[in-house]
């Protein structure tokens, strides 16, 4: 029998994201494939350390119980990796403990075209070129940022924070925004359409994902009253009343609650952030991913008008 993947929460990463390969990454680009090659067999059974996916594949993994029912979520492996030197990833993941069984290794090609494949909501990558790509084909992915984030592995919750334009939703009122260059008519724009959700933006359909397995995490709740839900979600925003209520009504429009909802109105995301202690944050503008990495494994998704320079000069 086949394995219907199609109603399973998938999401995809490279190697790059779930494990740190600096070294081998340096032996790649200072001598070249072949002795990168003969790099990886040497090393075949030193396993990578985690990376800065890593807390969050754990936990999302996590989440599935011992029944075939219970099964909800799949991690693939999608690769520039060829089989022979990916054996390596492979090895480490076994290493881990993680239940990850299902890969694509592409050769140096893009690996991101496979998502569809695989039923992938997101893909998370180390290679900022791949995941521009992959965001401009209209795919949901992001670039995750080095960090100094030390994972407590005893913890179990799993906590996200996502930037709401450019990742829940579109840039549609970044552009207003831009456009304008005031606040003040920024403002009066969202305060007129405070009632029309906005249209989706590139993560969309991870979220609703997410909160989807958060609602089959208050079900076991509901069933029993000493099971603690392991999933906690927050939205951190630069935006501030009132461009608040068009925030609200996009949520209510997907049926989503969210735990916790930040307004900072141009205050350091990190500030909150901090407090939050998130597993993964995800943001559309670099200049914010650099003040929260430092503090919390974080994912830039370069989608939209905060990213155009960013593409110009990178193409």
């Amino acid at each position: 029998m086949a394995y219907d993947i199609s109603h399973k929460f998938v999401v995809a990463v490279a190697s790059s994201a779930l494990f740190n390969l600096s070294q081998a990454d340096q032996v790649f680009r200072a001598q070249g494939e072949e002795e990168y090659r003969k790099y990886q067999r040497e090393h075949e059974q030193e396993p990578f350390l985690p990376g800065v996916a890593f807390p969050l594949v754990r936990r999302l993994l996590g989440i599935n119980g011992n029944s075939s029912t219970d099964q909800h979520v799949e991690v693939v492996l999608l690769s520039r990796n060829d089989p022979d030197t990916g054996l390596r990833v492979f090895k480490s993941i076994e290493h881990h403990g993680l239940p990850i069984s299902r890969a694509a290794f592409v050769t140096g090609s893009n690996p991101f075209v496979y998502m569809e494949a695989f039923n992938a909501s997101l893909f998370l990558s180390g290679n900022p070129e791949d995941v521009r790509e992959a965001v401009a084909s209209g795919l949901p992915a992001g670039c995750v940022y080095p960090t100094e984030y030390i994972d407590d592995e005893e913890e179990p919750e799993l906590r996200i924070a996502f930037d709401f334009d450019g990742i829940i939703a579109d840039d549609s009122a970044e552009a207003v925004y831009q456009k304008g260059g005031k606040l003040q008519a920024f403002h009066r724009h969202e305060q007129q359409f405070a009632n029309e959700p906005l249209p989706p933006g590139p993560l969309l359909k991870f979220f609703k994902e997410i909160a989807r397995l958060q609602q089959f995490e208050r079900n076991k709740r509901e069933q029993d009253a000493e099971y603690r839900p392991r999933i906690r979600i927050a939205i951190v925003t630069a935006r501030n009343a009132p461009a608040h209520e068009r925030v609200i009504s996009t949520l209510r429009q997907l049926g989503i609650q969210v735990d916790e909802a930040f307004f900072l109105g141009g205050i350091d995301k990190g500030r909150v952030l901090k407090i939050f202690k998130p597993h993964i944050f995800f943001d559309d503008q670099l200049g914010h991913i650099e003040g929260v990495a430092r503090i919390a494994p974080s994912v830039h998704v370069p989608f939209g008008v905060a990213n155009q320079e960013l593409t110009l000069t990178t193409s």
